[in-house]
């Protein structure tokens, strides 16, 4: 077996048939000096879909872990890659459309899993009209035709599709028809969220390679495994004012995935929280 550190020549085979293997290849090859075999032939819409038409059973690391090993089962490779996306509100406001995208590397040679992780705003939402004006106005604030688009008629979970929607022309036409589709003449539009129809996700998914490769590349200073990586962060950061604790983290607490090591570093950049964050100062 090579050191647990070293991805050198290793093939590691990613399943995705959204074009992911462009932004996630370059990445992770020229940082690990690994191949990246892209796996095709395998619908992956068969773990769920953004469309709705087929649920995704589990969670997010559920479905990327089905991936990954489904690109071991069909690579016979020892390393599998997978991404998957979720979308949804902000954590914070409630108010703004929100991609989280996870990259799983399953490593069967040292029995680990290493996550990537990246999330941003989301080019995502919906718009229910009888007005090709109001498409319009919709596919312009969106980025259309960069960013695709998909429409149905009656309303967001009528199951005619209509999908690859990628030209001024053909969403026009698809709009048309789905106004004689609809009894209310009422048309569902809203954004194509697989990977190739949506640049914007797909910069949020060459972050979390980016992410990946910074994990992998930091290896547990024992048994140099890759993946030594915070799994916690402890609160308690004094406030610059009145020195009280804060709910701002003051340690963080690093663990490798296969030995038993653990270490807690202290976050000394900044060492004191804002009062701001503090209860004391800003009941």
């Amino acid at each position: 077996m090579p050191p647990a550190s070293d991805y050198s020549d290793q093939t590691i085979a990613l399943l995705t048939r959204h074009g992911k293997e462009q932004v996630i290849g370059p990445v992770l090859e020229a940082g690990l000096c690994c191949v990246i075999e892209h796996v095709s032939g395998f619908d992956t819409d068969q773990f769920g879909t953004f469309t709705r038409d087929i649920a995704r059973p589990g969670t997010q690391l559920d479905a990327a872990r089905r991936k990954a090993r489904k690109a071991i089962e069909l690579s016979g490779r020892a390393l599998g890659l997978a991404s998957e996306g979720s979308f949804g509100p902000d954590r914070v406001t409630g108010l703004v459309p929100w991609n989280i995208e996870l990259l799983l590397l399953i490593d069967d040679r040292l029995g680990i899993e290493v996550i990537g992780l990246a999330e941003d705003f989301a080019c995502s939402g919906q718009l229910r009209t009888g007005e090709w004006t109001d498409v319009h106005a919709y596919a312009q604030r969106n980025g259309f035709p960069q960013h695709r688009l998909i429409l149905r008629p009656q309303d967001q979970d009528d199951p005619r599709i209509h999908k690859d929607i990628a030209d001024w022309d053909r969403l026009k036409a698809c709009f048309e028809a789905c106004q004689v589709q609809a009894d209310n003449r009422l048309v569902s539009v809203e954004n194509d969220l697989r990977a190739f129809a949506n640049p914007t996700r797909m910069r949020t998914i060459e972050r979390a390679a980016r992410d990946l490769l910074a994990r992998v590349q930091s290896c547990c200073p024992v048994c140099e495994t890759p993946g030594y990586w915070i799994t916690q962060r402890q609160p308690g950061r004094p406030c610059s004012w009145c020195r009280m604790p804060t709910a701002m983290a003051k340690n963080e607490v690093w663990s490798c995935l296969r030995c038993e090591h653990v270490e807690v570093k202290a976050i000394s950049d900044p060492v004191s929280a804002d009062p701001g964050q503090c209860a004391h100062c800003n009941p």
